[in-house]
C-alpha cells in the first residue's frame, strides 16, 4: 500500500510549512491532492517528490515561474534538455548578476569605512554619503537600485 500523508506530515518530511505548500498548490506547482471523507487533504509519495524538486530549486535561486517550467518539462522526460539549459542559463545569468551587484556595494562599503575619519557624526563621511541623493560622493553608481 502507498504511503499517503496529512498536509502537517509532509511539511514535516520537507521541512516546510503548511502554508508554503498550500501556496505551492495556488500556484499550481503542486497537483492539488486527494481529500478524505472528513475533507482533508491527502499527499502521495508524488507528492512528496514533487515538494522537494521544488524546495531543492528555490534553494537554488530558481524564481516560481522557472520551476514551474521545469515542472512542466520534468513531466515530459522524452524531449531535450535544451530549455531545461536555458531556464538553468538564466537563473545563472541572474546569480552572476546580484553577485556582481553585491561585490560593488561591499566595494564601496569598504571604501566609505576607510574613508571615515572617527571624529563627530557631523563630521561622519559614512553619514554625507548616504544623505547625499545624487550619489556624487559615491565611487560607483551600479548600487542604485
Amino acid at each position: 500500500m502507498a504511503e499517503i500523508l496529512s498536509i502537517g506530515a509532509l511539511a514535516k518530511r520537507a521541512a516546510t510549512n503548511v502554508q508554503t505548500i498550500r501556496f505551492y498548490e495556488q500556484e499550481g506547482l503542486m497537483p492539488r491532492p486527494a481529500r478524505s471523507e472528513g475533507g482533508q487533504r491527502r499527499y502521495s509519495r508524488a507528492h512528496a517528490d514533487r515538494l522537494a524538486f521544488i524546495r531543492h530549486a528555490r534553494e537554488l535561486g530558481f524564481p516560481l515561474d522557472a520551476i514551474r517550467e521545469l515542472l512542466k518539462l520534468a513531466d515530459r522526460p522524452e524531449q531535450p534538455c535544451a530549455r531545461v539549459d536555458r531556464v538553468a542559463g538564466d537563473v545563472l545569468a541572474d546569480v552572476e548578476a546580484k553577485i556582481a551587484r553585491l561585490e560593488s556595494l561591499r566595494s564601496e562599503l569598504r571604501r566609505m569605512l576607510r574613508q571615515c575619519r572617527h571624529g563627530r557624526v557631523s563630521e561622519c563621511r559614512i553619514i554625507r554619503v548616504l544623505a547625499d541623493h545624487s550619489h556624487s560622493q559615491c565611487a560607483t553608481s551600479d548600487h542604485r537600485h
